[in-house]
């Protein structure tokens, strides 16, 4: 198993395990996006939403685990390749190209995943532990549907959760066309799609996610 783990250790390696934690965490954002826009139907279609996750609560719990595992991995092989393209670059030149070989999201690839790592932590401790524990910050009730209406209506987290999914956006345009380069789908001929797609994929999923503090907070004021 020693080859086995030298190859994950490699370069290539960490770049490979950035890429299947990356997709994995993409299908996890078009699930997570897909029932959280149930919150446009209605309390009681949001509430149903819930409650149909809480039945199979025993397989859930695994999949958080199994993500939360994922994520852990995703984060420590970035800062570990973050570290070894510094390491590489020691000396910074009076005229770099950097600018003129890699795009902006590739350059910020790792700010936007240390400001998106700070926003998980505070949207695991409001709506996350709220519904898995303390209920309503207020009245302790587990009406999740007015949890979100209670957090959306601070403007101040409203605000910080949409330009979180601003990040978001830039941050998964680069890391779909990432993933693929690393699986060696880079193609001239198919790999423009490839990046259309991405960038479609980062749009949808910054403006699905962000629509809704816009939505509960700014148009209907929290007032639902």
């Amino acid at each position: 198993m020693s080859w086995l783990f030298r190859s994950l250790n490699s370069s290539v390696g960490k770049k490979v395990i950035m890429a299947v934690t990356g997709l994995s965490l993409i299908s996890f954002l078009m699930i997570h996006l897909f029932g959280n826009l149930t919150l446009y139907i209605g309390r009681e279609a949001f509430n149903a939403y819930v409650d149909t996750l809480d039945i199979i609560k025993p397989f859930i719990r695994v999949i958080e685990v199994v993500l939360a595992g994922i994520f852990i991995l995703h984060i420590y092989n970035g800062i570990r390749l973050w570290i070894e393209n510094r390491n590489a670059r020691p000396v910074r030149y009076a005229v770099s190209g950097t600018a003129e070989n890699t795009d902006f999201s590739s350059r910020t690839m790792f700010v936007t995943g240390s400001i998106i790592f700070i926003f998980l932590v505070l949207h695991l401790s409001t709506f996350w532990y709220n519904f898995n524990f303390t209920g309503h910050p207020e009245t302790g009730s587990h009406d999740f549907y007015t949890i979100i209406v209670y957090w959306f209506s601070n403007k101040l987290y409203a605000v910080a959760y949409i330009l979180s999914m601003a990040l978001l956006t830039f941050h998964l345009n680069h890391a779909f066309q990432s993933a693929f380069q690393t699986f060696g789908w880079n193609h001239k001929k198919y790999f423009p799609l490839i990046k259309k797609i991405g960038l479609v994929y980062a749009l949808i999923m910054g403006i699905g996610f962000a629509s809704i503090p816009i939505y509960f907070s700014f148009i209907c004021g929290g007032n639902q």
